[in-house]
Parts: C-alpha cells; sequence; structure tokens
C-alpha cells in the first residue's frame, strides 16, 4: 500500500472511532477513563521525576494500567531512575523501525514508559501522516493504558507549556523553599493568564510534616488568590523528607518498592489515591486520545 493510501485508511480509521466514541457518550460510564496528567514544576531539584515514577508504581499497585511519558526534553531520566535502558524512541516509529508496542519499556510493576530520547521535540513539527501514525499505534496497543503522567521539564519553557495545555489534569510539585514556590507561582500564572487554565493540584515534597506541607499550599494559594483571580488549587497530599528516597536513587529502584513501609511510601500511596479521587468527568477532553489529537494539532 503506497504512502498516500496508507494516511487515507488511517483517516478513515479515526474518523470512523470518533463517531463510535460520540455515539457511547450516553453510554453507561466505564468504571476508570482513561486520564492524562502533567507532573510540573517551578524549578529544578524539587525531586519531580521521583515523584512520578513512585505515584505511578503506586497507581499501578490501585489496580491501573499507567504509563509514563518522559518529556523532560534533553535531560529525560525517567528510565535512569529506574535502572532501565531502553533501546528505542518515538523516533524508531517514525522511521517505521519499531511499532509503539516495540518502543514500549516495561517498568517495575507493570507500569510502562514511553521514551522520548531526541523524538519529543520534533512532536511539534511531525507531518500529517506522522501524526496519524502515532495515534494510529497509540489505538492499536493491546492493553491501552488507563492512566498516562508525563514528566515535564522544570520551568516555564515552551515545550513545558505545550504538554500542559494538552493534557486533562495538571500537578505542581513544589517545596517550601522560596525559590520554589515563587517558581511554581510563576508556571502557575503562565498557564492561568496565557493559556486560562484554572485548576491546578498542589503536591508539597520535602517537607518535615503535613503541617508544614499545608503551610507551603497556604502561602502558594494565599499570593494565587491575590494576583490571579480566580483559580482552584487542589492540596492533594506532600511526601516527607525520607532518606528512603535517596537510597532507593542510588539504587536505581522504585521508593515503593524496595522500601514499602517507609514513611515518604505511605504517602506515595495516599497522594495516588487523592490524586484518583479527584473530579474526573467521562469527558471528551479527559481521555489519551484527545490528549494526542490536542497535543498533534489532528
Amino acid at each position: 500500500m503506497n504512502q498516500a493510501a496508507t494516511l487515507k485508511k488511517w483517516k478513515e480509521n479515526i474518523m470512523a472511532e470518533d463517531e463510535m466514541f460520540t455515539s457511547a457518550r450516553t453510554a453507561p460510564k466505564p468504571a476508570v477513563n482513561p486520564r492524562v496528567m502533567c507532573f510540573s514544576s517551578g524549578k529544578g531539584g524539587v525531586g519531580k521525576t521521583s515523584m512520578v515514577t513512585n505515584i505511578a508504581l503506586a497507581m499501578a499497585k490501585l489496580g491501573n494500567r499507567v504509563l509514563i511519558l518522559d518529556a523532560d526534553l534533553g535531560l529525560a531520566n525517567v528510565d535512569v531512575i529506574l535502572g532501565l535502558s531502553p533501546r528505542y524512541s518515538i523516533k524508531h516509529l517514525f522511521s517505521g523501525e519499531k511499532t509503539l508496542e516495540e518502543i514500549l519499556v516495561q517498568g517495575p510493576g507493570g507500569i510502562q514508559i514511553l521514551p522520548s530520547g531526541s523524538g519529543v521535540p520534533e512532536l511539534v513539527n511531525l507531518s500529517e501522516g506522522e501524526k496519524l501514525m502515532l495515534l494510529s499505534e497509540m489505538e492499536r496497543l493491546e492493553s491501552p493504558p488507563e492512566i498516562m503522567l508525563i514528566d515535564t521539564a522544570a520551568g516555564i519553557a515552551d515545550n513545558v507549556l505545550y504538554f500542559n495545555i494538552a493534557a486533562r489534569q495538571r500537578v505542581v510539585v513544589v517545596t517550601p523553599e522560596p525559590t520554589s514556590i515563587t517558581d511554581a507561582y510563576a508556571l502557575i500564572k503562565v498557564l492561568s493568564g496565557r493559556h486560562q487554565i484554572r485548576d491546578f493540584m498542589i503536591l508539597v515534597n520535602w517537607v518535615r510534616n503535613e503541617q508544614e506541607a499545608r503551610k507551603v499550599f497556604k502561602q502558594l494559594s494565599a499570593v494565587a488568590d491575590r494576583f490571579l483571580g480566580m483559580l482552584r488549587l487542589l492540596y492533594i497530599g506532600y511526601i516527607p523528607r525520607d532518606t528512603a528516597i535517596s537510597r532507593a536513587v542510588r539504587q536505581q529502584k522504585p521508593a515503593l518498592e524496595l522500601y514499602p513501609d517507609s514513611k515518604a511510601c505511605k504517602q506515595f500511596i495516599n497522594v495516588a489515591e487523592n490524586i484518583l479521587n479527584t473530579e474526573n468527568q467521562c469527558r471528551d477532553d479527559g481521555n489519551i486520545k484527545f490528549f494526542w489529537k490536542q497535543l498533534l494539532g489532528i
């Protein structure tokens, strides 16, 4: 089949699936809806990638199929923190060398990782055929994920905003450091001011206890309320300072796998449950297919 015919077939398949999705919206809602969550931070060094990997494992332990998209461009390290060595990336899909199923890396606890390598920056410049190829491959997965967690870079670079805009839910990781709080506010300000995003989940890391975490959240919330107007900042929990996390990073394993009874790991479970219990109506802007369409401009 030539390229034109293949492209036409992909379009027809996606249009047909869209019609099925629309007609099914009045049907009973599934128990778990596909969800896309973006984890970001105003500054680097706040432990975000460790948060993502352990929360992903916690969600998997709670019975969900979870996929991590490593979108920290240029400094992708989800694979490093998990002790994995991906042989392929998204680029191998576009070159026709591998299918998406072959690119995905199996991580601990059944979680999957979609390694970006140097391929993610090219997502903004894909041809129509490449966009449809990625969407088609995602839909062909034998066991499609119920949840996708995106680990972005720190800061307010275009690629960070790019993933946050396309995602259904956004988690901002912050620590008690004044610079972390200030930079988290800057991220929220840009996303709300330029892109009209009003809902953010706040995860506080590296605190002594919940009292300190609540204090950090109140500081951030008070500034946002004063200067940014009507926003919804939702406190979803905290992760305490715990040597179990740094030991696990050195061993290139999730803390939740090595030290499940540690204080931090008990909080990873709590945070995962809190996120899963947040409002998630079955809307067409809440599922993984819509995320890819939004991200790729299809």
